[in-house]
């Protein structure tokens, strides 16, 4: 997926900025495609600092499209079932300073989906305000870690990268067989 999107942007270098924006805000909307093959892209195009700019610019915006367009469509959600869970309802109920330091802390956390912590915040009661400014402050550390990790994956050499995918596997491996998936409702196990 990273070559096609390099070679669009190389296509279009004209509008590469712009291209690489609008894909940003298409993934920010669907909520659950991870973003890291647009973050390698912008970097193997516009180099490490304009890659990490880009993607910042493109994930600040996403999100903020993204929570006006679900606050619109999605709000009545809020008494579903489904987020019936107590971290869930802390989001949804949380306003002001509250509401600033959850989404704050949310975006920061490396493996929380960014698509979820816009979407329970839209439906839920914080200003548009404070998940914009929450959310684009988290977004800093969170875009600087994924982009000097990518930017050091691509520059690897071969036989670091299978060790790194080979560790990565191993890691996840483990971590799902120590905290189990059955009875796990946040992992889709059995209560």
């Amino acid at each position: 997926m990273q070559d096609m999107i390099v070679e669009l942007f190389e296509s279009y270098v004209h509008i590469a900025l712009v291209l690489s924006i609008i894909i940003n805000v298409v993934i920010s909307l669907l909520g659950f495609v991870p973003s890291v093959f647009l973050t390698a892209a912008n970097l193997a195009v516009f180099g490490l600092w304009g890659g990490l700019a880009v993607s910042f610019a493109g994930e600040a915006l996403g999100a903020s499209i993204a929570f006006i367009l679900y606050r619109k469509g999605f709000r009545r959600l809020k008494n579903m079932r489904g987020f019936s869970h107590p971290k869930v309802q802390k989001l949804l109920e949380a306003d002001g300073k509250e509401a600033f330091l959850l989404i704050i802390a949310l975006r920061i956390f490396p493996f929380m989906p960014s698509g979820l912590v816009t979407f329970v915040a839209s439906i839920g009661s914080a200003a548009f305000s404070t998940f914009f400014i929450a959310s684009t402050l988290g977004k800093i550390p969170a875009i600087l870690i994924e982009g000097l990790s990518v930017y050091q994956i691509i520059n690897m050499e071969w036989e670091w990268k299978i060790i790194s995918i080979l560790t990565a596997s191993t890691m996840m491996i483990y971590v799902s067989k120590r905290i189990g998936f059955r009875g796990n409702p946040i992992l889709g196990g059995d209560e």
